[in-house]
């Protein structure tokens, strides 16, 4: 008699793609799609259904990334900040990462924190961002560069995170306020930029959020911004 096939094994690849669904671990599962076939099937089309994903807290690199986010084709929300463990990510993987078919369609990215990548990696991912509403970079060493290209490519986005950018300054925040006319909030805790810049940001859009808020002591005098 030949061996009776085992329950889970009758599961169509539909249904175990819904199950693959609930893990949140990438180690199993990638272990799963290890087993067999059909359940390599079903951990691919798991992916595709994705609409978010996150690397914070996990310890990724560029290839082991890359692989998971091509095959999430309907992401909507990428989250690859630096936590703990830290993703150790570099320019390289975000230009891997931006040939994905996804990206046109991210709304969020968060890179926060990600020490190791620079203006390269980020123009190359931005550019290719064109659906993004909301952007995490604060922590990272980007400069105006950076903020030329989101200025450029992302005409949606609603808010953006440059805490402890220390590298940008008022010019590329005014041309990223300028062109990003549905900018609705920025956070700038930790920037060196000066209070007059703040004024003209508030000029140029006066419903601007900017996070946290400048006080002005007098008019033309130093902006302070709180340290905690």
């Amino acid at each position: 008699m030949g061996r009776e096939e085992a329950e889970i094994d009758r599961l169509p690849v539909d249904l175990l793609a819904y199950i693959f669904g609930f893990i949140i671990s990438f180690t199993d599962l990638a272990q799963a799609s290890s087993v067999c076939r059909k359940w390599k099937e079903g951990v691919k089309q798991s992916l595709a259904q994705r609409n978010s994903m996150s690397f914070a807290g996990w310890k990724m690199d560029d290839d082991s990334t890359t692989r998971l986010v091509r095959l999430a084709y309907n992401l909507k929300e990428l989250d690859i900040s630096r936590s703990r463990w830290g993703c150790q990510i570099t320019d390289n993987g975000l230009y891997q990462i931006s040939l994905s078919n996804c990206i046109g369609n991210l709304t969020s990215i968060s890179l926060w924190g990600m020490a190791r990548i620079t203006d390269r990696g980020v123009v190359q991912l931005i550019s290719r961002a064109t659906s993004l509403q909301h952007l995490n970079i604060g922590g990272t060493f980007v400069t105006d560069e950076s903020l030329l290209a989101i200025a450029d490519s992302c005409p949606h986005l609603k808010s953006i995170v440059l805490w402890s950018c220390r590298h940008v300054t008022e010019i590329g925040l005014l041309n990223l306020v300028n062109k990003c006319r549905k900018l609705e909030s920025i956070n700038v805790w930790g920037t060196r930029v000066p209070v007059e810049c703040f004024i003209d940001l508030m000029t140029i859009s006066p419903s601007l959020q900017i996070k946290p808020p400048v006080v002005l002591l007098n008019a033309g005098s130093a902006a302070i911004l709180p340290v905690a």
